[in-house]
């Protein structure tokens, strides 16, 4: 069994992207393709056959290692953060992950809104509780655009669930609007144009 201190052993990968698939790529690297789980925004930045770097994590366990990528150092850095929550695992931080910004989780977090979590992730009441109280002074300081964005998502995401959109519809669209968008009706508005130029 390989310890804590092995799991750092691959810090990034840097190769040619093999194939993509649902939830994974396949990336090819000194001639072995490397199985790298990723969030959607993540994975959707990869085009096969062409050169892809990502920053990793190895997670170990029973029977298996897990390879995890990421754009950005903040993002692989909140995954650990997200990992020292007890029972919140790899496949769970991605998820996380996969709804929001690193900088709109952070603001979510610090301002104490385990409602948002659970609202907009999707996570448990008990999960989002357990992630606030566990890394509420962990995060560091949120922007005041983030913390305007996170206010309006909450707005949007109602508001999109009442025109007849999938919880996971609307939380991926708001996703993509950018955080400077302020206010739950230029948010709204924008995640409606988003979905609608797909």
């Amino acid at each position: 069994m390989l310890s804590g201190y092995d799991m750092e052993m691959i810090g990034c990968i840097e190769g040619v992207v093999f194939a993509k698939k649902a939830g994974f790529a396949i990336i090819s690297a000194g001639g072995v393709g490397y199985k790298v789980y990723g969030t959607r925004e993540t994975l959707s930045s990869l085009k096969e056959k062409e050169n892809a770097s990502l920053w990793t994590f190895l997670a170990v366990r029973e029977g298996a290692l897990d390879l995890y990528g990421f754009k950005s150092e903040e993002g692989l850095l909140f995954f650990e953060l997200l990992l020292t929550v007890p029972g919140i695992g790899p496949k769970s931080a991605l998820a996380i992950l996969d709804i929001a910004d690193v900088e709109t989780l952070r603001s979510a977090i610090v301002a104490g809104n385990a409602g948002y979590l659970t609202k907009v992730s999707g996570i448990g009441k008990k999960t989002a509780e357990k992630i606030v109280l566990e890394l509420r002074d962990k995060v560091g300081k949120s922007t005041v655009n983030s913390a305007r964005a996170l206010s309006g998502d909450e707005e949007a995401l109602e508001a999109m669930r009442t025109l007849g959109y999938t919880h996971s519809e609307a939380r991926e669209a708001l996703r993509k609007v950018p955080a400077q968008v302020e206010g739950g009706s230029a948010r709204l508005r924008e995640a409606l144009r988003l979905l609608g130029s797909r």
